[in-house]
């Protein structure tokens, strides 16, 4: 199948030679063969197929943060997820909190809402200016504490077998800015366990967090 095929199908939510460098926090870089936006896990299943037959490199792109693009055009797919998948929620689980999260949630803002809710010890993501998708994907951190910290399960879609995965804590075996996924594992959401806390408390260490960044 070629890319054309794929263009066809993806119609507006496709850019070829699209703008890759500029979609980073450097705002410096080429382009890509082609940008796709897919709004949906249920477009990622459909289009899934017709990614993978193109036979092209793909990067899944976040916010950009601490990504730097080279000036030459990028022979590949970037693959920027919609707001579909800006989702959050959480519920109580004895004496922890279970939160979900979609992929492309900034952290701050996540961090933000669960402070004003009274979910404590995330704090310290008010200060990465990633989406969680990208933080799971390689254990980003800051300030004493890291994903590897916070996540209990990573659900990704597998480009290459076509299928939704879950990850557990364990399987994504997390290191220092790393993990076990793949260029093929598109995380679509992220479940963290997190605590319960004081509003006020936690709105103070925000305040200390963003004073100190």
């Amino acid at each position: 199948m070629s890319i054309d095929t794929l263009v066809e199908l993806a119609r507006d939510r496709a850019v070829e030679h699209g703008p890759f460098g500029a979609r980073t926090t450097y705002r410096v870089g080429g382009t890509a063969r082609l940008v796709l936006e897919i709004d949906s896990p249920v477009l990622l299943s459909e289009w899934s197929e017709s990614i993978r037959n193109c036979e092209l490199p793909v990067v899944v792109l976040g916010n950009g943060s601490n990504v730097l693009v080279a000036d030459e055009e990028f022979a590949g797919i970037v693959v920027l997820l919609g707001r579909g998948f800006e989702t959050l929620s959480w519920r109580d689980d004895g004496d922890d909190v279970v939160v979900d999260v979609g992929a492309a949630m900034d952290l701050p803002v996540v961090a933000r809402r669960l402070s004003e809710n009274a979910v404590a010890s995330f704090e310290w993501a008010v200060g990465v200016p990633g989406t969680i998708g990208g933080a799971a994907f390689m254990n980003a951190g800051g300030h004493g504490s890291d994903m590897a910290h916070c996540v209990s399960s990573v659900a990704t879609w597998s480009l290459e077998r076509a299928r939704v995965e879950t990850w557990t804590l364990s399987d994504l075996a997390y290191g220092y800015r790393r993990s076990s996924l793949g260029p093929l594992d598109v995380v679509t959401a992220v479940e963290l366990t997190l605590r319960h806390g004081s509003s006020e408390l936690s709105r103070a260490s925000l305040r200390e967090i963003v004073r100190w960044r």
